[in-house]
């Protein structure tokens, strides 16, 4: 995600706060960007599309979702992928 610098702090926080009790969420990590401070990353990993689609529907994401949205400038690449193995 792209963010102005003296943002970035607001969005990884609220996409922290978002990370929490997601059922169906195998992996959830949020990274600042090592050399670029206008981006933060992203990587989910879950046990199917519906349990992605339900957690938006969680009050804590709706939250995190209505906080992060004013300091978002924008998205980058998106990839899907089908993990075959999670540790």
């Amino acid at each position: 995600m792209l963010v102005l610098p003296e943002n970035r702090g607001v969005l990884l926080s609220a996409l922290a706060d978002a990370s929490a009790d997601l059922p169906g969420c195998l992996s959830y990590v949020v990274a600042a960007d090592a050399e670029d401070p206008s981006l933060v990353w992203v990587t989910e990993v879950w046990e199917s599309k519906e349990a992605h689609a339900a957690s938006l529907e969680l009050d804590h994401v709706k939250a995190a979702i209505a906080a992060a949205k004013p300091v978002i400038l924008g998205f980058g690449t998106r990839v899907e992928t089908a993990p075959v193995s999670v540790r």
